[in-house]
């Protein structure tokens, strides 16, 4: 079987990194070459909101060097990835401009939500110890140079999974401001993560019974390879690890340069990196800890693998996409019966109607998405549900979609109540990439068109939110999309708000929808 080299840039807020790939159906994912170089773009975004010109000139020589060694592996496809500290800068478009011109290389900006979910994947790529580790309680804990993210598993499906402004960088640049005792940091540190755990433990965490921690982040790597005599191991029980964190946190930054044998600016993340994993296993009260040495390098190869086919994972990602959904729908009090029939109507249309709306699987589970939330805008205002719905989604991360998905997904929900705006779509996104290719405003406007077509629909059928309907079947014949169903009682809300929203669906794909009763009354 082919084998395919891949090189993957990270380019982060501490640091650039390469990485070089082979990847195979028999042989997984291999790393086979691995580079740094210390790089601390978050200092400029973080303190002035901007990246000095004299850091762009750096970055630029180095991702120059990477394409030299890249290269000389006869690397056949690359990614280029940009996290918080590029895409949070003001001038983010003139550097990602200048790096292109410059180097030749197309770096992407990513958000949150995209970058955790690659990591996620790394880490699900290690198939067998993975399956093992998420059978009972477990939560997987990535701290990041800007930010912390905290997933939960129930069994092997991912139930919820929060950002925290906790990045070690973040922490640090904060630490180098106030005018303590160096050593008073950690300690004014640890204040700051327990009010963050705090917010989190309550609305998140509550009575879940956690067993297992997944560690994963670039800090962590350096603290178990040169801090921990049980190097050569990745699994730890918690008084092993967090005996290893207090003796880090009493050490001074020039201590933990010599002893870690790393740069001082570097020394100085570790700190508030073992109090963050410290901190969050003394809430989730797990048992043991896994550090499978996961970088967003290895997520980003993941994700590259999957796409690409070239793998093909056990796990099922899509499936935690639409879970997350689900907490999330469910925490804003939607009608649980109401909102999966809708989701499994949307989706029967949407399979049914393939050869009118040209989409794919892709946008499928954006249609399902939207269907889960659809009503979550109720929890704040009926009279405006669709309005604060726009809202919330916006305003919430999900995991695995871009901030263009969640835009869509925002639109699609809007537009299921309110007259649909061909010219008024509110896109927010400066980075019109979605499925992996640049898509305009006009085509992205009519994909929004498409899957509100179907989600108000979808809808309709279920009306009076009792189900009647749920024995429908549905197929297109002579230019109808027929919908069928053997309720025998009175449908007559369901008919009156069906024909309602079939005008619309038969101006977006050409086909008239009509809903037919077998014995009717």
């Amino acid at each position: 079987m082919a084998i395919k080299t891949f090189a993957a840039i990270d380019v982060g807020s501490f640091e650039l990194e390469l990485g070089i790939y082979e990847i195979s159906g028999k042989y997984g994912i291999r790393e086979i070459d691995h580079l740094r170089h210390v790089l601390a773009l978050g200092k400029d975004t973080y303190n002035d909101g901007k990246i000095t010109y004299v850091l762009v000139d750096e970055m630029c020589q180095v991702l120059r060097e990477f394409m030299e060694v890249m290269k000389t592996y006869r690397v056949q496809d690359y990614r280029a990835y940009a996290s918080s500290a590029l895409r949070e800068a003001r001038n983010s478009q003139i550097v990602l401009d200048q790096i292109l011109v410059r180097t030749g290389v197309r770096v992407i900006p990513i958000n949150n939500s995209e970058l955790r979910f690659m990591t996620y994947k790394a880490v699900a790529s290690k198939d067998a110890e993975f399956q093992k580790t998420v059978q009972t309680g477990t939560a997987i804990v990535d701290v990041g140079f800007g930010s912390s993210q905290i997933s939960l598993f129930d069994k092997d499906t991912l139930v919820s999974t929060q950002n925290l402004i906790l990045g070690v960088l973040r922490l640090s640049e904060m630490a180098a401001h106030w005018k303590v005792n160096y050593h008073m940091i950690p300690e004014v540190i640890d204040e700051l993560v327990d009010n963050e755990l705090y917010t989190f433990k309550k609305m998140y965490l509550k009575d879940r019974q956690i067993k297992n921690l997944i560690a994963t982040g670039e800090s962590i790597i350096y603290m178990v390879k040169k801090g921990m005599k049980e190097a050569n191991r990745d699994r730890f029980t918690a008084e092993q690890f967090k005996a290893f964190c207090k003796k880090l946190t009493s050490m001074s930054v020039d201590e933990i340069e010599d002893y870690y044998e790393i740069e001082h600016d570097y020394a100085a993340l570790l700190i508030p990196g073992a109090i963050i994993y410290k901190k969050v296993l003394d809430m989730l009260g797990a048992e043991s800890v896994w550090i499978p040495g996961i970088r967003l390098c290895d997520g980003i190869a993941a994700e590259y693998a999957e796409e690409s086919r070239l793998i093909k994972f056990h796990h099922d990602f899509e499936g935690d996409i639409l879970s997350s959904a689900r907490n999330m729908a469910k925490r804003y009090k939607c009608y649980a019966a109401h909102t999966q029939e809708v989701e499994r109507t949307a989706v029967a249309l949407f399979n049914a109607t393939r050869k009118y709306h040209g989409l794919s699987n892709r946008e499928r589970l954006l249609l399902q998405i939207a269907a889960i939330l659809h009503a979550c805008g109720k929890f704040v205002s009926i009279t405006k549900s669709t309005e604060n719905a726009y809202q919330i989604i916006m305003a919430t991360e999900i995991i695995g979609l871009s901030h263009l998905e969640r835009e869509i997904v925002a639109n699609v929900v809007r537009y299921n109540i309110q007259e649909f705006a061909y010219d008024g779509v509110i896109l927010e996104s400066d980075f019109s990439r979605h499925g992996g290719m640049n898509i305009s405003r006009r085509e992205l406007t009519i994909l929004i068109a498409k899957l509100t077509a179907i989600l108000r629909l979808a809808n309709s059928m279920d009306r009076g939110h009792k189900q009647k309907l749920s024995d429908f079947k549905v197929a297109v014949r002579e230019g109808s999309l027929v919908v069928t169903t053997g309720y025998t009682d009175s449908i007559v809300l369901e008919r009156f708000s069906f024909e309602q929203k079939a005008d619309f669906f038969e101006e977006i794909f050409g086909i008239r929808p009509v809903l037919r009763q077998k014995r009717g009354i």
